[in-house]
């Protein structure tokens, strides 16, 4: 591997590793602490959390890992060998986490936004609760799992 290829690798592995403990950190903290919250409290919270994350930061992992393994794609493409496969399985697997992402999570926070105030909340925690935490778990998995075939990647290169 030559400098360009090591470190476009690194830093896909580096933003796939920050990408897949966000989502991480959301299934096993910020959901079941929010869980143990009233409906008004729950409802807040996301709504103010879908404006924070987005942000330089999280953009620069969400959109970078992807990107980033992608230049690797073309950077090893010539080479063969485990090492590309290794990244190409990376890149379907955060084509997952985009897709449920976009296909779910984000409908469900621009729902959870635009319901405005009705006095009971409980029906709209419910429309999107148990199916918001349902799929991160998949995009969780499927980002962790891109972090373990970019590490594949790096051990093989």
């Amino acid at each position: 591997m030559g400098a360009l290829d090591t470190a476009v690798l690194v830093a896909a592995t580096g933003t796939a590793g920050l990408l897949g403990g966000l989502f991480y950190a959301y299934a096993c903290s910020v959901m079941p602490g929010l869980r143990r919250t009233d409906d008004r409290t729950f409802v807040e919270a996301m709504r103010n959390i879908n404006v924070a994350i987005l942000n330089g930061w999280f953009a620069l992992s969400f959109g970078g890992a992807p990107l980033l393994a992608i230049v690797a794609v073309v950077l090893f493409w010539g080479t063969g060998g485990p090492t590309l496969w290794w990244i190409v399985a990376a890149v379907a697997c955060h084509a997952v986490t985009l897709g449920v992402t976009g296909a779910v999570n984000v409908p469900l926070n621009n729902q959870l936004d635009a319901v405005g105030e009705p006095a009971d909340l409980g029906p709209v925690r419910a429309a999107f609760e148990a199916r918001w935490v349902r799929w991160n778990l998949v995009r969780t998995v499927a980002s962790v799992a891109a972090f373990g075939c970019l590490l594949g990647a790096l051990l093989h290169g």
